[in-house]
């Protein structure tokens, strides 16, 4: 394993689960210190922070820190505060990774409105605070930052009866290309990732259902779902300085689910 992050700091939201704490561990594991944002999962958020401190002390990384806040990402009062409190503590920020999100299935024409307001206040507004956040903070110092947005396959691809989900993902994307553009000569990097189907507990309805899941796969190109650890290597490349040159870009890592999988056979010809 590489150690990339020595001496850096990370933010996660939505780490107390899934693709978000694979990502607070897989920082851990390259020497950073994690700040483990979750909303109300407690006991998720504890678990994930006790991973984090054991592979610091594993790998020997004796200065890296772990530090737990508890903020909705919508509530933008949450947000400030948590911001004051790691830079209170911590004095600096290099990484944000915006992972922090909700869907809901419903038939467009029956959902209900709040829950439109809800998904996107998480997805996309929670995203917007938290760049605007740690941009200041980037511009308030030398060095710049990074940014590594969760987004979906579902950023460009149509995902019926989840409207207000795609909508986000859509959203997050032209955030992602706008912010990297406006800040690129000021040494911040904004990109995004857009996995697809992944075992992670927001999908357990098919992952646990055998015939399910392979109706899942089916759609894959590579035959399989993916796993939180493969996602989260991407977002380690992308806030790496091995992706100096890198901004503005979605990354799909789906299995290809983005490559029109439905044309793998020449049914249109």
């Amino acid at each position: 394993m590489q150690t990339r992050f020595l001496g850096k700091t990370v933010l996660v939201t939505g780490a107390s689960a899934g693709i978000g704490e694979a990502i607070a561990v897989r920082f851990a594991q390259e020497g950073g210190s994690v700040v483990v944002n979750y909303s109300r999962n407690d006991a998720g958020a504890a678990d994930t922070a006790e991973q984090v401190r054991r592979v610091h002390e594993a790998g020997g990384f004796g200065d890296a820190k772990v530090l737990v806040q508890k903020a909705d990402v919508a509530d933008e009062a949450a947000v400030a505060a948590m911001f004051d409190e790691v830079l209170r503590e911590w004095g600096r920020l290099d990484v944000m990774i915006n992972n922090a999100g909700i869907q809901k299935p419903s038939p467009s024409h029956e959902s209900a409105s709040e829950d439109f307001d809800r998904i996107l206040g998480v997805n996309l507004r929670g995203c917007y605070l938290c760049c605007r956040a740690a941009i200041k903070h980037f511009l308030s110092r030398d060095g710049g930052g990074v940014i590594v947005n969760n987004s979906s396959v579902h950023e460009i691809i149509p995902k019926p009866e989840y409207l207000p989900y795609s909508v986000s993902k859509g959203g997050m994307e032209n955030l992602t290309k706008t912010l990297a553009l406006e800040y690129a000569d000021r040494g911040i990097r904004v990109n995004a990732v857009g996995p697809g189907a992944i075992v992670t507990p927001i999908n357990m309805n098919w992952i646990n259902d055998p015939v399910a899941k392979g109706v899942v796969e089916s759609h894959i190109p590579m035959g399989r779902a993916g796993e939180s650890a493969e996602i989260a290597a991407v977002f380690a490349f992308l806030a790496s300085d091995e992706a100096s040159y890198i901004t503005g870009q979605t990354l799909f890592a789906c299995g290809g689910l983005t490559l029109f999988p439905e044309f793998r056979t020449t049914w249109s010809s």
